[in-house]
């Protein structure tokens, strides 16, 4: 490559010893030739020209290969960049499926846990108004056995009471003083005798 180079920079030399030549035989010859201000003189080109190749050539070899390096590096570290997004998306993915799973497994304990206290309340409801219940046919019934223990402490009075009377009517309208006890069984078995007619 550099030799390339060396030869076409030998090349424009050549030309320009050539064109310069030209030049100084027509100033001899006495034409006037006026000098253009934008063109560059020739041998400027030609320097440039060579100049150029050579930069050209530096670029190629050592520029080139670090740029196409560095290029292969961004873009390798870009692929990288882009891997680990989609790693790190896959992964948030994820977390937020197991959130959903557990969050849907919360609702649920949940649910289960209200259905729960729900079914003992209304055991415990049932529990209280069969034991209120219980109370209340257990106070009714000591109620009834009470009256029925009056009733019966009343009647036993009220025939005590009505024998005592009865006696003493007896006596009376009899004028005689018949045996108490026997004048109590009497009466009794007469307020039997009523209570069973009755």
């Amino acid at each position: 490559m550099i030799a390339r180079i060396t030869a076409t920079g030998q090349l424009l030399l050549a030309a320009e010893e050539e064109v310069t030549g030209q030049e100084t035989g027509t100033s001899e010859s006495g034409e006037d030739q006026s000098h253009n201000p934008i063109l560059p003189e020739t041998s400027e080109l030609a320097y440039a020209a060579f100049a150029f190749l050579v930069l050209l050539a530096l670029m190629y070899k050592f520029a080139f290969p670090a740029v196409q390096k560095s290029m292969e590096s961004r873009t390798q570290n870009i692929r990288d960049n882009l891997d680990e997004a989609e790693r790190t998306k896959a992964d948030a993915q994820n977390i937020l499926e197991e959130y959903q799973r557990q969050l849907a497994d919360a609702k649920n304990e949940s649910a289960r846990i209200i259905d729960e206290a729900r079914q003992t309340a209304e055991q415990m409801r049932r529990d209280l108004m069969e034991r209120a219940e219980a109370e209340v046919n257990e106070l009714r019934e000591r109620t009834r056995s009470e009256i029925d223990a009056a009733q019966q402490r009343a009647i036993a009075d009220l025939r005590t009471q009505v024998s005592e009377l009865a006696i003493g009517a007896a006596e009376v309208v009899v004028q005689k003083n018949l045996d108490r006890d026997t004048n109590r069984a009497l009466v009794e078995r007469y307020i039997e005798q009523v209570g069973t007619n009755a």
